[in-house]
């Protein structure tokens, strides 16, 4: 159920004739085409869509770095237990949740021509990168173009700073209260898959395929696809809810390094330190501080360009450590990327023999184009399914990464699907409502599209591909460097 204020603000355009399918304000019939949606069926599962996001965001999924086990936090359990009793409810098979935290689910077929397994995916954690916890989505409905002014932690959403606000206006935005995540990365895509399949199941006139759900824990540290069983999932191909802006499909990807870099010092009692002294904390200052500053950072890079991104920074004189993130499309590139980056560390610590320099570096995902473009039938009939929608789709690259990016190195093809969710990372974070439901109404689209001749003939087993060699041996070790 929605909380009150969520309902105190719906209720002012409500439908509502006491039974429970006709509460909440998107009546079946057809409204107007000034309410935003892109057609009659996402205007139906709008309603149930936003119901099960507000559910799913209330409950803390965050992802913890350095986790110790599968899932690394326990708040993704409870919101997989509570999808697994939902899928149940729907009418799906095979429903389960494993000790990792993987949920997955099978709605069969319903079509006696060939027909390959397709794969929907989303993820259940949140990103440990601004506040998650105690969520408090707002509904403001009938956006009118202004400034949305939230009420905790003096947050606005500005559309003269969010472009993509702008062009929102009469739809039905989603926010947090301003001092934390929404959640919409990537519970609008849970959501979005709820609403899809529970749709199917309960519309057998509908042609699917066989349809395997996915829901994966910490995707937002990179290990969302790493236990997945892709056997046992046993789909020709998949796709990710996880995108942004209406219309995106997105088949390429920055490929992925991180980067740990540790630097032992000497401490010694400050009043008797001449000499002796070692800072650690000052050295590691002084790496981040010779890395390029307008260029190759997020701020000041678009595009195609790449990055190093050094997000943590913690120590004491006698230890200190940050973490960086290595980001581009090219490999080469990456590649020198890494070598600046650890250049710059032996710069600074080689002249004090006493410090100790350690070097920790993990691939992280590969730029999946390299896998996806052998395909071409997977992103062909996504684009099919957009259209169908009456939504053109936008191809453009992902300035990150998806489940579908390792996914699709380990052998199943997984391009990425919008959302409707913006600002991602951030307490400004905000989803549309008209939006979202296109992405569901997307889904089932997408499962029609899978019946057809031109797509269910191609569909035998996975759709495997060799894949690429991995960057080298050097960029995937894992032990420290002296």
């Amino acid at each position: 159920m929605l909380d009150d204020n969520v309902l105190r603000r719906e209720d002012r355009r409500a439908n509502s004739t006491g039974r429970p399918e006709d509460r909440g304000p998107y009546p079946k019939e057809a409204a107007a085409p000034s309410d935003g949606f892109t057609s009659k069926l996402a205007r139906e599962l709008a309603s149930d869509l936003l119901e099960r996001f507000c559910r799913y965001v209330r409950i803390d999924t965050q992802s913890r770095r350095d986790r110790s086990g599968s899932p690394s936090t326990p708040g993704q359990m409870v919101l997989g237990r509570m999808l697994v009793e939902e899928l149940l409810a729907a009418g799906l098979e095979d429903v389960q949740l494993d000790e990792n935290g993987y949920v997955t689910a099978t709605l069969r077929r319903n079509v006696d021509s060939p027909a390959p397994v397709i794969g929907v995916l989303a993820h259940l954690d949140t990103t440990p990168d601004a506040p998650g916890g105690g969520v408090q989505p707002i509904v403001h409905r009938g956006y009118d173009g202004g400034v949305i002014e939230l009420p905790n932690g003096e947050t606005v959403l500005d559309p003269r700073q969010m472009p993509e606000l702008q062009e929102k206006r009469g739809h039905d935005i989603v926010t947090a209260s301003g001092d934390t995540l929404l959640g919409a990365d990537d519970k609008a895509g849970v959501a979005e898959v709820m609403a899809a399949v529970a749709y199917l199941a309960s519309h057998p006139e509908l042609p699917r395929p066989t349809l395997r759900v996915a829901f994966t824990p910490d995707e937002e540290i990179g290990a969302g696809a790493s236990l997945l069983d892709l056997d046992g999932f046993g789909a020709y191909c998949a796709y990710t809810l996880d995108g942004s802006e209406r219309g995106e499909l997105q088949d390429e990807t920055f490929s992925a390094l991180e980067a740990v870099v540790t630097v032992q010092g000497v401490d010694v009692h400050p009043g008797q330190a001449t000499g002796k002294l070692v800072n650690a904390l000052r050295l590691a200052s002084r790496i981040v501080s010779l890395l390029p500053v307008d260029t190759l950072t997020p701020e000041t890079t678009s595009d195609r360009e790449g990055f190093i991104h050094v997000y943590e920074l913690n120590g004491t004189p006698a230890k200190a450590t940050f973490r960086a993130i290595l980001r581009d499309f090219d490999d080469d590139a990456l590649r020198r990327h890494l070598a600046l980056l650890e250049m710059t560390a032996h710069q600074v610590t080689d002249p004090e023999p006493r410090a100790r320099l350690a070097i920790e570096i993990r691939e992280q995902y590969q730029n999946m184009r390299r896998h996806l473009e052998r395909v071409p039938n997977v992103l062909a009939a996504a684009e099919a399914a957009i259209r169908a929608e009456g939504i053109e789709p936008v191809r453009r690259p992902i300035r990150g990464g998806t489940d579908g990016s390792r996914l699709s190195e380990m052998g199943l093809p997984t391009p990425n699907v919008f959302t409707g969710g913006h600002e991602y990372h951030s307490v400004r974070e905000w989803t549309s409502v008209q939006d979202m439901a296109a992405a569901a109404a997307t889904i089932v689209h997408l499962a029609e599209a899978w019946t057809r001749p031109e797509y269910a003939a191609t569909g035998e087993g996975r759709a495997r591909a060799a894949a690429p060699a991995a960057l080298s041996p050097a960029e995937n070790r894992s032990n420290p460097r002296s």
